[in-house]
């Protein structure tokens, strides 16, 4: 079989390397890829977001399935276009991508269909959003922006004064573009943070092993969101208990929702959930692999991920046994200095050989490039050092000591990736 990758980041190269273990996989091309990305599969220069583009190059490279894996492309209805020309793909259509692409779809999915999640309210006006603000009087206040953001689109308040900047530079100042000109405000909920990413084919729903991520920049949870500084699995806050709860009280009934609302999902959808004293929530709903989660997820599945997302495709998720490896994963995010502000790109990157790798760890590409033989950085989060074990404090070992092998000019990473989890873990 031959496999278009649509993407360039982290998730892209570790969804990559596990179809490149399928026997049934002979060839896997990339759009547009990055530098680690191009050691393993024939990339090509066309964005994500180019639907015409991509479904071009599948027609010339005569592909045998299209995997589409970043959310834009997907909102923007890429399954809908490849689909219409016939070719196999794993990834929702327009109509069930929104689940992703409009916050307030979302929210009034979850009322709608008595789905555990923060009580909230939505704003198109600045004035009304700021009026809500002051009557409710209640910090730290949620700002979500509408729709994508590039994982950046939330702001947690602290006081009034935070809240009414956020409101104004979301609808007034139009600070992520259309996607902000309407804000959802949530309560703020407590609790340990757990991603579930699952496979679904609308008839079934298959919960991969979760995860914790770590959207802090700095150490200690501080600083600014960003997409995500680094991920550890299993996450062991998701219990026994709680992933039966899930199943009953969210992830079937969303599938449920979906189908009831004629938005049939296939693909990847991806749970954010907080498990709060009175139960789990959804923080929010992703329609696609998450990224870091899918670094440390993936590298513990046991079965042919072509197989799976062949019969995702075909509705006969239900024919397959997903078999998991019994060991933990780590990824360290190295970023960019100033990342996830403003940072340099081109500054040469050391101590990886010509594939990106480290010898005992498996270095995931996000932000890079490769030329004449020397890998460049190309991106705030610029690659994720991961590595698996028969615990957490193995695989968070191997991870570290990789990443003080390498080197960037100003690099930026976490010390504390997996602590919390550590600390959790040693409790149970």
């Amino acid at each position: 079989m031959k496999i278009l990758v649509v993407g360039g980041g982290g998730r892209e190269h570790a969804i990559i390397m596990k179809l490149a273990e399928s026997k049934r996989v002979d060839k896997i091309y990339c759009t547009p890829g990055n530098g680690g990305i191009s050691r393993y599969a024939e990339c090509f220069n066309i964005k994500a977001t180019d639907i015409e583009g991509v479904t071009a190059l599948a027609k010339k490279l005569s592909v045998d399935m299209v995997v589409v894996a970043p959310d834009d492309p997907l909102v923007l209805g890429m399954v809908d276009a490849l689909n219409k020309e016939g070719f196999m793909t794993f990834g929702p259509n327009k109509a069930a991508a929104i689940i992703e692409g409009s916050k307030v779809f979302s929210k009034n999915l979850m009322k709608k269909y008595n789905i555990p999640t923060a009580g909230y309210e939505t704003f198109s006006d600045s004035n009304s959003a700021i009026a809500y603000l002051k009557e409710q009087d209640s910090y730290p206040a949620v700002i979500k922006a509408d729709g994508l953001a590039l994982g950046k689109g939330v702001i947690i308040a602290a006081n009034e004064e935070e809240a009414v900047a956020a409101v104004k530079s979301m609808i007034d100042d139009k600070q992520f573009g259309e996607s902000s000109s309407t804000v959802v405000i949530e309560e703020f909920l407590t609790g340990p943070e757990i991603s579930v990413l699952s496979f679904t084919d609308g008839n079934v729903v298959v919960p991969m092993i979760s995860s914790m991520d770590h959207k802090r920049a700095l150490d200690g949870d501080k600083g600014l969101n960003t997409g995500g500084m680094g991920t550890v699995a299993p996450n062991p806050f998701y219990t026994e208990e709680i992933a039966k709860e899930c199943m009953e009280k969210i992830f079937i009934p969303t599938m449920n929702a979906m189908n009831a609302e004629g938005r049939r999902f296939k693909g990847c959808l991806y749970f954010g959930l907080m498990a709060t004293p009175k139960g789990v929530k959804v923080i929010e709903y992703n329609c696609r692999f998450g990224d870091p989660e899918t670094q440390v997820v993936l590298p513990l599945l046991d079965t042919d991920l072509y197989d799976i997302f062949e019969a995702v495709y075909n509705e006969k998720l239900a024919d397959i046994d997903i078999k998991w490896k019994d060991e933990c994963c780590s990824c360290v995010i190295m970023a960019s200095g100033g990342y996830p502000q403003s940072y340099p790109k081109g500054i040469e990157m050391f101590g990886m050989d010509d594939k990106g790798q480290v010898n005992g760890v498996f270095v995931y590409h996000a932000g890079t490039k490769y030329e004449n033989g020397k890998f460049y950085t190309n991106g705030g989060r610029v690659i994720g050092v991961t590595a698996t074990g028969e615990t957490l404090k193995a695989a968070l070992d191997k991870s570290y000591g990789a990443v003080e092998k390498i080197s960037f000019q100003n690099a930026h990473y976490r010390k504390d990736i997996g602590a919390r989890a550590l600390s959790a873990a040693a409790k149970n």
